[in-house]
């Protein structure tokens, strides 16, 4: 098997602790002796084996013994104590040869110590390997452990001819049930998602992960004036799964009311009187929020998109027109004036799901480049 089958194969595992390790990056590995895996693994949940030990458990479960073999790990491996001992002191123990590893970790408690006390050891070392397709699986946790703050990323579906519904406000469903589930994917994977009053008052929704094993997010509604019916499906399910609502100057009546009943009102007004973005973005960093996802409507995309908080963009198109003047596009608000005003992105990625298409940009990279 070629060597890069047996990275992918550590990205696959790695993929499946998504929801699950935060605030932990998402880590899978390989043990390859004599052309044959041995032993694999990967960070199940937070407070768990971390990847590489996990491996060397399943190398010891089939009887396989790791000295002299590869592994294969996505991430470089921790050095410190945490809730699990270093990793790199069970890869010595364990009489590895050889580390393959694909990112290198930003986390300064890691961040090159790892590698370098492998190395001191013994043990031969190769960086960079796959590495693009090893980073793009921690974007969430590189963004955070460096800046403090949530990965921002924005989300839509929207028809052949840019409409996200039709002339009277119809929307379900745009997309087919491929992209829908992917969207459910997303739920899991960000730590919170935020809507608008507008999306809860027209459409209801719960905002939570309905994959089987999934993860709810904690749920956002930006709101002003506290205008959130309170027989809203969030609001009733409030002490189930947790939902803060964002105002700015708002009714004290309203705010205990909500309270009350199990919602939390979060006060963050900004110069016009709506709800701060880069405040609450920095307000969710230092709860440890380390990812939001944010679900619409048209007039919040714009906003979030004007304050400068969101890095990546999700784009559903589906093979309908719908027409129509007054129906609207994903992104509402002032607009640009000028061609040159326009919010710049790099295209990250393509894929079809089912009749529908997904395109992926980066907004914040583009603009330091």
């Amino acid at each position: 098997m070629p060597e890069e089958q047996y990275m992918r194969r550590a990205i696959q595992l790695a993929a499946e602790g998504e929801g699950k390790t935060r605030p932990n990056p998402l880590v899978g590995a390989v043990v390859v002796k004599d052309g044959r895996i041995i032993g694999e693994g990967y960070h199940t949940k937070y407070g768990s084996l971390h990847a590489e030990r996990e491996a060397l458990a399943d190398c010891a479960r089939r009887g396989e013994n790791p000295e002299g073999a590869d592994i294969y790990v996505t991430l470089e491996p921790c050095c410190h104590t945490g809730k699990q001992p270093p990793c790199t002191e069970a890869l010595v123990d364990s009489g590895v040869g050889r580390v393959i590893v694909g990112s290198s970790d930003p986390n300064p408690l890691v961040s090159g110590k790892g590698i370098e006390y492998l190395k001191q050891h013994g043990i031969q070392v190769e960086i960079g390997f796959l590495k693009e397709e090893c980073d793009a699986l921690n974007s969430i946790f590189f963004h955070y452990i460096t800046t403090g703050k949530p990965y921002v990323a924005l989300k839509y579906a929207m028809t052949a001819d840019g409409r996200i519904a039709t002339v009277t406000g119809a929307s379900k469903w745009i997309t087919g049930e491929e992209a829908r589930e992917h969207a459910h994917k997303l739920r899991n994977r960000y730590a919170a998602i935020l809507v608008g009053k507008n999306t809860v008052q027209s459409d209801n929704p719960m905002l939570n992960c309905r994959l089987p094993g999934g993860v709810n997010p904690l749920r956002i509604v930006l709101d002003s004036h506290l205008c959130i019916p309170l027989e809203s499906r969030l609001v009733q399910t409030a002490r189930e799964i947790p939902l803060l609502v964002v105002c700015g100057d708002a009714p004290a009546e309203k705010k205990e009311t909500l309270e009350h009943m199990g919602a939390e009102v979060l006060s963050l007004p900004g110069s016009d009187g709506r709800p701060d973005l880069k405040a609450l973005v920095d307000e969710l960093g230092r709860r440890g929020v380390d990812s939001l996802l944010i679900e619409g409507g048209s007039q919040v995309h714009y906003s979030a998109l004007k304050a400068g908080i969101v890095n990546h963009i999700y784009s559903y198109v589906a093979p309908k027109i719908f027409g129509g003047e007054r129906a609207l596009g994903p992104v509402s608000g002032a607009g640009a004036e000028q061609v040159a005003d326009a919010f710049q992105l790099c295209r990250r990625g393509t894929k079809i799901l089912g009749d529908d298409i997904l395109i992926e940009y980066e907004v914040s990279k583009c603009l330091q480049e």
